[in-house]
């Protein structure tokens, strides 16, 4: 029933659809380029052979996909790989780190035209989703065209579930359009197959098989020359909040300074395009600050380096003995704590990672992170372990060995897929 009225009602409402996302365009949040494939027109044609959907929120799950991806396209010549995100940011990051023989298209919005236009254009022999997306006109449409689904990495936080639980007539039709679902965890799966899901498999946080990120080591020896010397520490992936964690970050260097003479605190905020207003509010506290996206070096004067540039997360973690993880005093629920510690970076992070919760808990119980509860805290901890380099690179070196010691998920979880990758090369649309 509630499925039906969702249908119904964005049928009607298609037109202020447009118009919010004209709107979004007018702000910057849609691509100009590309904006006729949020409405499911695409100027790229489909390829010959079978083809792979693979959707992904935004950058995070984006990049998660990166290893499927990869293999799909090594074990499986015959396939192509599409990708769809939400984001401009992740459509811009994905340019760069998508394989050969895989297309980024941004998804449609949740229309039942934009949808059907998107279908019929792509015709997918086999789609895989990406943890806990799902928009009902997508997946019951892909659904009724007898397309396989599988969601992937699935997870489903106690909050989503609290909620989803008043809704079980709609999550139930929708996970049981997922002929099989990998969840994260085990209390992933559970949660999931109390809400409807039918054939559930757990193998594992597909984020242990990500690789560390790029880097361009002719900017990391650029940025070395310009630190060398200086104690420095790294805030990742901030967020605005009350207080930001761009604020906090700013007021634990300020408290920090006497101990640590001439320190450096670079802040990669989770949005560049927010530099510009970060940097203005870190100079109305008296703080001699540089962007980098706009050719600022760092000077000895410099005290805040804030680095508003995309892609260049794993430029920073190499760059500093200890980090951050934002989103854990802010926002709340977490990124990606592996992306430091697979790059030997002693990790702190916040009382809310909650989208990483096992990741997380993972590494408290070996000792190869710290998790504190305010921003007091968080300086204390910093401080600590700015000044003592064996405990830091004893954290860092822990939080690395855990990160490799479940690189095997991605092994299980294309056992899982293999049936599924190997019919779609086969599948109805591979001679089209």
């Amino acid at each position: 029933m509630i499925l039906s009225l969702y249908k119904l009602t964005s049928n009607l409402v298609e037109p202020l659809l447009y118009l919010y996302l004209r709107r979004r365009l007018a702000r910057g949040k849609e691509d100009a380029q590309r904006f006729d494939e949020r409405l499911g027109l695409s100027s790229t044609p489909r390829p010959q052979g079978g083809l792979v959907w693979v959707h992904a929120a935004s950058v995070g799950e984006a990049i998660s996909m990166l290893p499927v991806i990869e293999r799909t396209l090594q074990t499986h010549k015959g396939l192509t790989v599409l990708l769809t995100t939400g984001t401009v940011t992740s459509a811009r990051l994905m340019a760069d780190r998508l394989p050969k023989g895989a297309i980024h298209q941004y998804v449609p919005a949740d229309a039942p035209r934009y949808v059907r236009r998107f279908l019929d254009h792509w015709k997918p022999d086999l789609a895989l989703w990406a943890e806990s997306e799902f928009w009902p006109n997508l997946v019951s449409a892909t659904h009724a065209r007898n397309i396989d689904m599988i969601l992937l990495n699935a997870r489903m936080s106690e909050r989503s579930f609290s909620n989803w639980k008043r809704y079980r007539g709609l999550i139930g039709k929708l996970l049981a359009a997922f002929s099989i679902v990998l969840a994260q965890s085990k209390t992933d799966g559970e949660r999931l197959h109390q809400l409807g899901a039918t054939q559930v498999e757990t193998h594992g946080n597909l984020k242990y098989a990500g690789q560390p990120l790029p880097v361009d080591e002719a900017a990391l020896d650029a940025l070395k020359q310009q630190t060398q010397g200086r104690p420095v520490w790294l805030a990742a992936s901030t967020h605005p909040g009350h207080p930001g964690e761009e604020n906090i970050a700013a007021d634990v260097h300020l408290k920090l300074e006497s101990a640590h003479p001439n320190l450096l605190t670079i802040i990669v905020p989770r949005h560049p395009e927010r530099g510009a207003a970060i940097a203005a509010e870190l100079k109305m506290k008296g703080l001699k600050v540089a962007r980098r996206s706009a050719d600022e070096s760092i000077t000895q004067s410099t005290q805040i380096y804030i680095a508003d540039t995309l892609g260049e997360l794993g430029l920073f973690y190499r760059l500093v003995p200890v980090c951050f993880i934002g989103k854990t005093l802010a926002a709340g629920g977490g990124q990606n704590p592996l992306e430091a510690a697979w790059l030997n970076c002693a990790m702190v992070f916040g009382p809310d990672i909650s989208n990483f919760a096992d990741i997380a808990q993972s590494l408290l119980d070996q000792d190869g992170a710290v998790q504190v509860s305010n921003s007091e805290t968080l300086g204390e901890n910093i401080s600590l372990l700015l000044g003592d380099h064996g405990t830091a690179q004893k954290m860092a070196t822990t939080a690395r060995a855990e990160a490799q010691a479940q690189s095997g998920v991605l092994d299980r979880i294309m056992a899982a897929l293999e049936p599924g990758l190997t019919k779609a090369e086969d599948g109805p649309h591979a001679n089209t």
